[in-house]
């Protein structure tokens, strides 16, 4: 019985910040480059620091350089095959566009985000089942966390999607299935409260290997992009900022 509360209150605050994140994303109607720009560019930002500043240190500290480095290693190369199965599926989409408008790669980035978000949701959830074997206000508190920084998560996968012409319900689907993992994790951590140090190192650096290639592979190409001025550079920077703000919660 403990195991299954644990694992829907991972559930819970795994979907719900990302949720909301996602509705407001898709309440911007017909969003200019340069506001996409900035959004990417802040998501970006986010992803960069909570891989620096959490993941990876975390990792290292668990399990050294050596698995460190393969869990990375092995995220980067998750990524790349997701990124080409992604490309595959939504080929068809990038013929119907017109030729420069840039929707299909919009498409294609919030989908890279929503599946990099699940993999670092992942560790998020074996956090709060570990979290919540130590004690319920711990576990608490680690919820409420993660679930307020989904938010701006939320949206940076969202906005992408709505702009690249995806159906709201089809968005929302996408979202949920990314919280979905924070409960998945939550399950594991209750069931193995004191699991192997190892596999959780390896499931933090692949999620830090993940979150650094949908940075340098995907967003800032893409917001660099869209808009060329100074705004996504600052965007980039504040989301830098509230990455280290939220590995510190």
């Amino acid at each position: 019985m403990e195991i299954l509360k644990t694992t829907l209150l991972g559930l819970f605050f795994g979907t719900f910040g990302t949720m909301l994140g996602g509705v407001i994303g898709i309440r911007f109607q017909n969003a200019s480059k340069k506001f996409l720009s900035s959004i990417l560019a802040l998501a970006s930002g986010l992803m960069t620091a909570i891989a620096c500043f959490d993941l990876i240190p975390e990792a290292m500290e668990i399990a050294g350089i050596r698995f460190t480095l393969l869990g990375i290693l092995a995220g980067i190369l998750g990524m790349l095959f997701c990124d080409r199965i992604v490309e595959r599926r939504f080929q068809a989409k990038e013929k119907q566009e017109k030729k420069g408008s840039g929707k299909f790669d919009l498409l294609k980035t919030g989908i890279i985000i929503s599946i990099g978000l699940a993999l670092h949701n992942i560790p998020e959830g074996l956090a709060i089942g570990s979290g919540f074997d130590a004690s319920i206000k711990l576990g608490l508190s680690l919820a409420v966390a993660i679930a307020i920084h989904d938010i701006p998560e939320g949206i940076s996968m969202a906005i992408p999607m709505k702009s690249g012409g995806m159906k709201s319900g089809e968005i929302l689907f996408y979202i949920f299935l990314s919280g979905i993992a924070t409960g998945l994790g939550a399950f594991f951590g209750a069931i193995v409260g004191k699991i192997s140090e190892q596999v959780i190192a390896m499931c933090l650096a692949f999620a830090g290997g993940a979150m650094l290639y949908i940075v340098s592979g995907e967003l800032s190409p893409e917001y660099n992009h869209l808009y060329t001025g100074k705004l996504p550079s600052i965007f980039n920077i504040i989301g830098f900022v509230l990455g280290i703000l939220a590995t510190t919660l």
